[in-house]
């Protein structure tokens, strides 16, 4: 389905401040749906001269007319929009349809920007045989007026965002107000959301400072003729959300519109998840200490060996799982379970430089690329990997003293292709010998990559010398 800027841009002429403004309309007309009881659908006038539907919502509070979506469709058996867009006033009337048990109530009301109708609103409901009760009354009452501020181009409002989903709709609850904030109707719905912040009494008659609003919220509303948002709480377990739509008439606040949402549960949901959250670093961080302590102590015991086999076994042990405590380190600033890559592999790097950078033996490594967001278990895996990697190139790559006109680099490469991750380590060192065997290889480090890339990670690891440098590549591929 296009949406509703395609549509505008290639079958109108309406320009883009009016566009901006068709759009408002759309983010925000959610009330006046509900409040009419009917389907709202936005007609522009199309280049051919017929009619296009751009815009379509289906009201809360009653069953909808239509089970299909009218947007993009094309019509000219519309009189009353048409009228309404020519003259530039309201149009109703009542329609027949096969497909409803009565006669559909149409309302059409031209949409002015900059005084010119530029497209109409249309609202369809079915006609009921009984009177309207007080709710309805209430709701009509409402909705005549919000019309209005349509025709008058004073809705959508010039400061409003769009109304997320998590916003009150009228079907939660509704309080109406006169100018001097003072209620003159309360929705059953809205009474049981006062309830529970522990106004008990009639709200009728009263101000809204006795129902627990602020009076500089309706000041500042009508002040800015905008919505506003606020949260009555009341203790740690009750919160009520409300949103103050302001009623204006000739450019001047008239009354309001509040709409009331019990979000006690809400509230207390993202308490739990703040509260997790907090727990979950502080788990990361134990654990980054933990694998930090274990570091020290293999390292302590390195110094005490005499072997020297047995010295660089302990002295790569602790190496590995420094980098795994890497990742629990930015998992316990961050929080979550994803990491970013590039937040792992720059301290990954620092530790491997000051653990084998010799200064008779310097060796530039520098880092392309940021690399992806991925799982914490992904994370870990990368980081050990990279660690023998580096440690590799280094050790491997440029077993002599470097001679001082010598520039000696390792460069890793991010390359994120879709959901493929790339990281090359690249050398310019003395590379592998021609008889050289990945798969014959007894080394340790080369026996944890492939095991980490293929199992752990279930992607791809190559070596090889690269022809123009002549120094060590290795390509280690992974889906994230």
């Amino acid at each position: 389905m296009a949406t509703l800027g395609d549509l505008l841009r290639h079958h109108t002429t309406i320009g883009d401040a009016a566009q901006q403004h068709l759009r408002r309309l759309v983010a925000g007309w959610g009330p006046i749906s509900d409040l009419s009881f009917g389907d709202l659908l936005l007609f522009v006038p199309a280049k051919d001269q017929r009619l296009l539907v751009v815009g379509q919502i289906r009201p809360t509070t009653t069953q909808t007319l239509y089970r299909t979506d009218h947007i993009g469709l094309f019509s000219r058996d519309r009189p009353l929009v048409a009228e309404a867009l020519e003259r530039g006033v309201e149009r109703t009337g009542d329609i027949e349809r096969k497909d409803t048990d009565g006669p559909v109530r149409v309302r059409a009301v031209p949409i002015r920007h900059n005084g010119r109708a530029i497209a109409v609103l249309v609202s369809e409901s079915l006609r009921v045989g009984r009177g309207p009760g007080e709710l309805e009354r209430a709701y009509l009452n409402a909705v005549d007026r919000m019309f209005s501020m349509v025709a008058e181009g004073s809705f959508p409002y010039p400061f409003d965002d769009p109304t997320s989903e998590s916003s009150p709709r009228v079907g939660d609850g509704v309080i109406l107000l006169d100018a001097h904030g003072v209620v003159e109707y309360t929705s059953p719905n809205a009474v049981s959301a006062l309830h529970r912040t522990g106004f008990h009494a009639n709200a009728v008659g009263r101000n809204i400072t006795d129902i627990g609003l602020p009076r500089d919220l309706l000041r500042t509303a009508y002040g800015l003729q905008a919505p506003l948002i606020h949260d009555l709480e009341r203790g740690s377990n009750v919160a009520v959300q409300l949103r103050l739509l302001p009623l204006l008439e000739n450019g001047r606040a008239a009354g309001a519109l509040v709409l009331l949402r019990d979000i006690s549960d809400i509230r207390r949901q993202e308490r739990l998840l703040v509260s997790m959250d907090a727990t979950i670093r502080e788990i990361h961080h134990r654990v980054k200490n933990n694998l930090q302590t274990v570091s020290s102590l293999l390292r302590l015991q390195g110094r005490r060996v005499a072997e020297p086999a047995a010295k660089t076994a302990l002295d790569e042990a602790s190496r590995r799982i420094r980098s795994i405590a890497l990742v629990h380190e930015v998992l316990s600033r961050e929080g979550g379970d994803d990491v970013n890559l590039g937040e792992v592999v720059r301290p990954v790097v620092q530790m491997v430089q000051g653990a084998l950078m010799d200064p008779q033996r310097p060796v530039d490594i520098t880092i392309d690329g940021e690399g992806p967001v991925v799982p914490a278990e992904i994370a870990s895996s990368l980081a050990v990997v990279l660690t023998e990697l580096i440690q590799n190139a280094v050790e491997h790559g440029f077993p002599e003293a470097a001679d001082g006109d010598e520039s000696h680099r390792v460069d890793i490469r991010l390359l994120t292709l879709g959901n493929n991750l790339e990281v090359r380590v690249k050398d310019n060192g003395i590379g592998m010998p021609a008889d050289f065997d990945i798969d014959d290889d007894p080394g340790l480090g080369l026996t944890i990559i492939r095991t980490l890339a293929t199992a752990d990670l279930g992607g791809s690891f190559s070596l090889s010398n690269d022809p123009d440098c002549g120094g060590a590549v290795a390509t280690l591929s992974v889906e994230v």
